[in-house]
């Protein structure tokens, strides 16, 4: 299934291609069914049970987007087993011979950020000090998207790409060793990561049904460390408007006494990006205060020199 790359193809391959995944289902008791297929616009996984004919699903799909004037990409459409593992979506899915369910980012996706990031450090046009901030945004971008899969070892975690680049920074004549190593640590934001706990959506859900309440539950599960503590303690709204924290605007953590090294969990709260904003933009003097007061300081003082 392709669809010509414009910014509606998501949206025109998910109205043509609505209920392709309930033509392979088995129900699990009287009442239940089990869809098992995984669908990403016009890129889908299906998965078979041994017992299921995989030629005969295939022959259904091939129907059912004939139906709509489409067909199967024969070059991108492949039977496999899991043990031997699949792309999809920039990972490599694999079942171990332990049974034991393993994701990381993919080769194809690998090379693709690593032709990126080299372009960056071999380019001589910037110096260290650039190269770190074009970096770290495509280091954080990759390192985020692949947040739940395996990201040790030497490859995933970018120790050599993160060696070569030292490298490339203590050559300067401006660095040194120490100050090399405090880019690299810029250019190469961390990332905490969980493999396989990407919290699925449900089916029949849908970000614009209303249901706020289960959006914002799901969206702070996104969220790890002391942001998803506070978000479960003050039960996904925001501490300033009283509103859910959904996906539409980003989450804040604000420290009530103001200083920014006291991490307490009880010195917290999650509030959405403007209510923040707005917080510290109430406390902070006001303008014209200001301007006057810098008036105020910048009149000469006349006493005694024949002013008024």
């Amino acid at each position: 299934m392709r669809f010509v790359p414009t910014p509606l193809s998501p949206l025109l391959a998910n109205i043509a291609l609505n209920g392709i995944e309930r033509i392979h289902r088995y129900r699990t008791t009287a009442s239940a069914w089990k869809e098992p297929s995984i669908r990403y616009a016009d890129d889908m996984v299906i998965i078979l049970r041994t017992e299921d004919n995989a030629d005969e699903i295939l022959n259904k799909i091939n129907q059912f987007l004939a139906a709509r004037g489409m067909k199967v990409s024969e070059r991108k459409t492949k039977i496999t087993a899991t043990t031997d593992g699949f792309d999809f979506l920039g990972w490599n899915f694999k079942v171990q011979q332990n049974g034991k369910f393993r994701s990381t980012p993919s080769v194809d996706n690998f090379n693709a950020f690593r032709k990126k990031v080299k372009y960056i450090i071999n380019n001589s046009s910037y110096g260290a000090t650039v190269k770190a901030t074009k970096l770290a945004p495509i280091v954080r971008g990759w390192r985020n998207y692949h947040k739940y899969c395996k990201m040790d070892g030497t490859r995933n975690s970018l120790w050599h790409i993160q060696s070569r680049t030292f490298k490339v920074f203590n050559k300067e004549t401006k660095q040194n060793s120490r100050t090399a190593k405090k880019l690299i640590d810029a250019a190469f934001p961390k990332v905490s990561y969980a493999e396989n706990r990407h919290a699925m959506v449900k089916g029949e859900k849908s970000p614009y049904d209303g249901d706020v309440q289960y959006w914002s539950k799901r969206n702070s599960k996104l969220y790890d460390g002391l942001t998803s503590k506070v978000l479960d303690r003050q039960h996904h709204s925001c501490a300033s408007c009283g509103y859910k924290l959904t996906s539409e605007e980003k989450v804040n953590l604000h420290h009530i006494d103001g200083n920014h090294d006291n991490w307490n969990l009880k010195n917290l709260e999650a509030l959405h990006q403007s209510c923040h904003q707005h917080t510290h933009m109430s406390k902070a003097p006001r303008l014209e205060y200001r301007e006057l007061d810098a008036r105020k300081r910048a009149r000469p003082d006349l006493t005694g020199r024949g002013g008024v």
